[in-house]
C-alpha cells in the first residue's frame, strides 16, 4: 500500500520562482496547490486540508514590508482558526526577528535539495524544527 503525498499550500507572489518551487516539489512527491494571491491562498486553505503552507514573504524586491504583513496576516488568521497547522515563511533569516507566527523560516538561497530537504524535515517531524536563535547586534 502507497504513502498517501503530503499536500503543501505554496503561496509566492514571485511569478518566476513559484512554478520553479512548484514543480521541484512536485517531482519530489508532493501534491501541490499555487497561488500568487493571499486571498486566493485562504479560500483554497479552508476549501482542503493541507499538511503545510508555505508563505514566501519575499517578493522580486527582497522583502517588502507589505508582503511581510500579508504573510503574517494571513498566517495569524490561519492559526486562529487551524492552531495545529503547519506554516513555513520561506525568506531569510533576518525575519525571524520581526514576527513569530510561522513555525519555521526556510533559507531562501535557492538550493532545489536542501529545499525540499527543509519541507520533508518539518513534514516528518508532524512540528517544526526548533527555531535557531538569533544573536543579538
Amino acid at each position: 500500500m502507497q504513502a498517501q503525498k503530503k499536500a503543501i499550500l505554496h503561496l509566492s507572489v514571485r511569478e518566476l520562482l513559484r512554478p520553479l518551487r512548484d514543480q521541484i516539489l512536485r517531482l519530489s512527491g508532493f501534491v501541490v496547490e499555487s497561488t500568487c494571491d493571499y486571498h486566493d491562498g485562504l479560500m483554497r486553505f479552508h476549501a482542503e486540508p493541507f499538511d503545510l503552507v508555505l508563505i514566501d514573504v519575499e517578493g522580486e524586491a527582497g522583502v517588502q514590508p507589505e508582503h511581510l504583513e500579508f504573510a503574517q496576516q494571513l498566517c495569524s488568521t490561519i492559526k486562529s482558526s487551524h492552531p495545529h497547522q503547519l506554516i513555513a515563511f520561506v525568506c531569510n533569516w533576518r525575519v525571524a526577528i520581526h514576527t513569530d507566527c510561522p513555525d519555521v523560516i526556510l533559507r531562501t538561497e535557492f538550493d532545489p535539495a536542501a529545499f525540499v530537504a527543509g519541507v520533508r524535515d518539518i513534514l516528518v517531524r508532524g512540528k517544526a524544527p526548533a527555531r535557531p536563535s538569533i544573536p543579538a547586534l
